[in-house]
Parts: structure tokens; sequence; C-alpha cells
């Protein structure tokens, strides 16, 4: 018994060496493929930072990193030893995400990563007060950062084509420099009101959303000279939109407007609008132009189509009217009346034909 118990012990002893040499040779072979993969990596990132070195240009005074239809779909840590750039111009390379290291490139002034498949923007761009320009349009954003609101010299932002953002963090009110602001082609149910509240907002496009109506606040506005709403669901326009004193440019095309409020005609500043596949009431139609040159210029449902038609729904109005403007029939005759001259111009019954067109 005594010697099976000391051939049980010496075979546990074996076995402890054995699994402790197991287990030291595992972790050291664990250890030399980390060391590996690490110096893969170093390596990788080596090469990567030799590639965007390569995509690095100068224009205008600039230094931008330009890369068009070539594969990235992440970008190497290693870039941060290229904190000089002050544009990142990244087209068609398949990025899926913007790197949240995005915010330590204190000289950038614009970030174009438009046409790609981004998914977020991350919180950290809010670290770029000195950024100017950020185009992520053609992309595959959903939300917006209330983060962004803390870029103090944003000027143009474009987030176009991007499909699902439907809403805008009212932080973004802060953007106190912003002058151009594209969200086409989103799922924007009514204009942001963080939008209304950017006070130097020149240029906005809206087209292409699902806009049924716009709010009487837009007359807050009064900075916008340009505004994009075609392909919308507009049914009608508030008065207040004739309180824009810069507007110039106007296009509604392909909405589901029936009027055009008269208070348009009193917008000086308006230059250009545009009508077009909207079913309106009123079938008007252009007098014909009194020379080719002024046929060139005009414009269907343009600005003259929009005189015209408030033109004419003044007219229609105004004949309405007119009948009801006589004594009523159950008014009595006096018995003494003098019978009424049918030619006296002021007792003759209205014409509707001739109304004044002003109304």
């Amino acid at each position: 018994m005594a010697g099976d118990g000391v051939c049980a012990g010496a075979v546990h002893a074996v076995k402890e060496v054995w699994e402790r040499r197991i287990q030291t040779l595992t972790e050291d072979l664990k250890r030399e493929k980390e060391f590996k993969q690490k110096l893969v990596r170093i390596w990788e990132e080596r090469v990567s930072l030799t590639r965007l070195k390569e995509k690095v240009t100068r224009e205008n005074g600039r230094v931008i990193l330009k890369i068009e239809q070539e594969e990235w779909k992440t970008l190497p840590s290693s870039l941060l030893k290229l904190n000089q750039l002050q544009e990142w111009q990244l087209h068609r390379t398949g990025l899926l995400k913007i790197p949240e290291f995005v915010g330590r490139f204190q000289n950038l002034l614009v970030l174009d990563l438009s046409r790609n498949t981004i998914s977020e923007i991350p919180r950290g761009i809010g670290l770029l007060t000195r950024l100017q320009e950020l185009i992520l349009s053609y992309n595959k954003i959903k939300t917006v950062p209330k983060e962004l609101g803390s870029c103090a010299g944003l000027e143009k932002l474009e987030l176009a084509v991007n499909r699902d953002i439907c809403e805008l963090p009212q932080e973004l009110s802060r953007l106190t420099k912003l002058t151009h602001l594209d969200l086409s082609m989103n799922s924007f149910t009514a204009v942001p009101p963080a939008v209304l509240s950017m006070p130097a907002l020149e240029w906005l496009d809206l087209g292409s959303n699902q806009l049924q109506q716009l709010p009487d606040a837009i007359e807050r506005m009064q900075s916008l000279h340009t505004l994009w709403l075609q392909r919308n669901e507009i049914a009608c326009l508030p008065e207040s939109i004739s309180r824009l004193q810069s507007l110039g440019t106007l296009v509604l095309s392909n909405n589901r407007l029936q009027d055009i409020p008269a208070c348009m005609g009193e917008m000086p500043g308006l230059r250009f609008v545009n009508f077009r596949d909207n079913p309106l009431r009123l079938d008007v139609t252009l007098p014909p132009a009194a020379s080719a040159e002024e046929e060139g210029e005009q414009e269907l449902f343009g600005l003259q189509f929009m005189r015209a038609y408030i033109q004419e729904a003044r007219r229609q109005a105004g004949a309405r009217l007119a009948p009801d403007a006589g004594p009523s029939s159950a008014d009595p005759t006096p018995t003494d009346a003098v019978p009424a001259d049918p030619a006296s111009p002021d007792l003759a019954p209205a014409d509707p034909s001739s109304a004044d067109p002003d109304g």
C-alpha cells in the first residue's frame, strides 16, 4: 500500500510539472502572437501613414488630405501625426466612421467626407471650434449630435441625401455664423426650430423632404436670400413669408399648393420663383411676349406667372363681390323715387369683365 502511495505521488508531481510547462509554453506563444500582431499593426500604420502622406497636397496655402475613389474604410490613429492638416477631402472611399480623434485636429477648417458610408457623427466634432465647412452629404447618417452646436466658426453645413435625418438638436441654433445649410433629401416633416433661430442663414435647401407646411415664424429668417422647398407636400403658404425682406430666390415646384398668397406680390426683393407642378386652382396663361428676347426671359411658373396669378385671383374675387355691391332687392322703393338712368355710369350693372384687375 505504501508503494502505491509513493507511485501516485510521483505521477501527480510529474503531472504538475508538465501542466506548468504547458501553461508557460501557452503563455509564451500568446505573448509571441501578440508581439507579432503589434509589429504587424505598427508596420501597417507606418505603411498607412506613408500612403496618407502621399495624399497630402497644398492648395491656396492650405494643407489638404485628398483621397478619391480609393478604399479607406477606417482611418488609422497614425493620422494624428499629420495634425497640421487644414482640410480633409475624402470622397467615395467607403469610409464607415469618422474617428473620434478628429477633435484633436485643431487646425481643421474644412471636413468634406461626402459620398461615403458614414453612419454617425462623433461627439468629438464639437471640439473643432475653428471648423468652417462640414460636408457629409450622401452618407447614411441618421442623427446629428448636439455637440455640433459647439462648432462656433461653422459657416457651411451640408447633410443632403442621408435619407433618414428627421430632426436637428436645438443646440445648433448656436451656430451664429452659419450661412449655408443643405438638408435636402432627408425625412424632415417640419422646418426644424433650430433652423429658424440661425441669425446669419442666407441659403437653405429643404427640398425632397416631407414638409407639409411652413411655420409662421419663418419671418424670423431675415438674412435668408435663397430658399429651396421643391418636392415636398406643402399645401399652403403662410402670409408671414412675404415679410422675408432679403428673399430673392424661392423654389416651390412639386408641392401641393392650391393657391398663391396675394401678399407675395409685395416682395420687392424676389427675383426668381418656381411654382411648377402644383395643383393650383386657377388656370393662368401668360400674355404673349412682345419680342423674342422677352420670350426667352419668360419663366414658366416663374415671377411673371406669380404676378399674373395674383392679378387674376384679385380680378375673380372682385367679380364675385361686384353683384353684392348694389341695394338689396328687399329694400322698399319710395313712391316718389326718380327712375334710374340706365346710361348713368354709376348705376350701370356691374360687368365682371370690366372689374379693376388690381381688386
